[in-house]
């Protein structure tokens, strides 16, 4: 498969580097020579310094035979224009990145003129996922798989009494997987005997119901109080967007952001929000603004240090729940251990969205981890002959690859190396980014001696299932 990604920002970036370990040859064009110059010293890919909004250029490499082309630019206008042009030039599928909000009541309409596949949008995303966290009861970060019925939360082990300097079989979570154990910026595999230390954070999935039971058992859910009043630090995209998506929901919303111009537009498009003209890191602003009697405090400003650093000063209020939106990928490894409840990465979840598209067919999720270390997926498994009536024991997984549940006739299933795999089946697989390109194998026939043979050439290392 061939991908071209025009536009090496940080989310072309992250892109071109999430399909680095795939077999997917990557093509990045950029017109800045010093970032093609950085690209090539971090990343193996194709590099070219042209402008993608050229007939002349996309000719030039041969974009007829591309099987998408994906328009990360700055500028939404010409991201549209360049998905325009490699269409009819004869590119097969491409993507656009459209952050503007004038354009959202016209995004179906500039698909079918356009010729554009699929539009990204890392704001609205960014602000759904914000959304779906204030509307659970977790106070730590969720996921969702398998239309509800499958759960994953993770948590640092320092918030649960009795966890750390235990090993992970003598927990008790019972019909619950731990797939992995981030430690310090990196992501382990665990074992029965792997002994969680201070500040580990643990990856737990499970039926939905049970990760619930969880929740409440370790005094992470906060059931009986719904999120009522949300204060949002900085007016930017996201915060209008998620204005308006709690608005929708009954929710109150205070906006405090610096720039008087953006809280008059604001103003004119946000119906019935508070919108606070001052500066959001001035402390005494926001306790006269009622900060302590907030359910939930939003970093979502443009600067990574003071989303963050507000999110603590919001939490020392009182403050039930606090969501900081962060760019910097270096920033990961520290935030599970300053208190932030969750920092949202909008690169990363857009990259998600990208990926999913770009596999596509039985793909139904992706989900990055760890600023991309690894990730979640989530497929239904077609009529492969590799796969189809093998347990998950036959398969010699890579060591980086976990099914941590499998829906089998509506039925949740935590499997263990005796578990069969049959058609139709949803499988949850959360996996290392070194080992991605194993999962080519459950989306197609094997290759020269079946399944065993491919998984054991993408990996040295061999595992497969940690039950707790």
């Amino acid at each position: 498969m061939k991908v071209m990604v025009v536009g090496a920002g940080k989310l072309g970036l992250k892109l071109a580097e999430s399909l680095l370990n795939t077999n997917v040859d990557v093509t990045l064009v950029d017109t800045n020579a010093r970032v093609i110059e950085r690209v090539n010293d971090h990343l193996d890919v194709l590099t070219v310094n042209a402008n993608g909004i050229e007939l002349e250029v996309l000719k030039e490499l041969n974009i007829e035979t591309y099987d998408l082309l994906t328009a990360c630019t700055g500028s939404d206008e010409t991201n549209v224009l360049i998905c325009s042009l490699a269409k009819k030039l004869g590119c097969k599928r491409t993507i656009a990145r459209i952050r503007n909000p004038e354009y959202t009541k016209q995004l179906r309409f500039i698909k079918a003129e356009m010729g554009i596949d699929h539009i990204v949008n890392p704001d609205l995303a960014t602000a759904n996922e914000i959304s779906r966290y204030l509307s659970r009861s977790y106070t730590v970060y969720s996921e969702d798989f398998a239309k509800g019925r499958v759960s994953m939360i993770d948590f640092n082990v320092s918030q649960v009494e009795g966890f750390v300097g235990k090993q992970l079989k003598d927990l008790g979570l019972e019909d619950l997987l731990i797939v992995a154990v981030s430690r310090d910026g990196e992501m382990i595999i665990p074992h029965g005997h792997t002994e969680l230390l201070e500040n580990d954070i643990v990856h737990v999935m499970g039926e939905s119901k049970r990760i619930s039971q969880l929740s409440e058992r370790l005094g992470l859910s906060n059931s009986k109080k719904r999120v009522k009043k949300v204060m949002i630090f900085g007016g930017g995209k996201v915060g209008l967007y998620l204005a308006r998506q709690l608005r929708l929901a009954n929710v109150a919303v205070t906006i405090v952001e610096q720039d008087k111009a953006r809280c008059e537009y604001l103003a004119e498009h946000l119906d019935d929000a508070l919108i606070i003209h001052g500066d959001g890191t001035d402390i005494n602003l926001l306790e006269e603004e009622d900060l302590q009697s907030m359910d939930a405090f939003v970093g979502a400003s443009g600067f990574d240090e003071q989303n963050l650093l507000m999110c603590l000063l919001a939490k020392q209020a009182g403050v039930g729940k606090t969501i900081a939106k962060i760019s910097r990928p270096n920033y990961v490894q520290v935030i599970d251990k300053l208190g932030v409840d969750v920092a949202l990465n909008p690169t990363n979840i857009t990259a998600s969205h990208i990926l999913r598209f770009i596999r596509g067919g039985r793909v139904v999720s992706v989900s990055l981890l760890l600023g991309g270390e690894a990730e979640v997926t989530e497929l239904i498994v077609g009529d492969n002959p590799a796969v189809i009536g093998k347990s998950l024991a036959e398969l010699g997984l890579p060591k980086g690859i976990i099914i941590g549940a499998i829906v089998h006739g509506g039925q949740v299933i935590i499997p263990n190396g005796s578990t069969v795999i049959n058609p139709l089946d949803r499988l949850i697989i959360f996996c290392l980014t070194k080992d991605v390109e194993a999962l080519d194998v459950f989306m197609k026939p094997s290759r020269r001696g079946g399944v065993r043979h491919e998984l054991r050439n993408s990996s040295k290392g061999f595992g497969g299932f940690i039950k707790a």
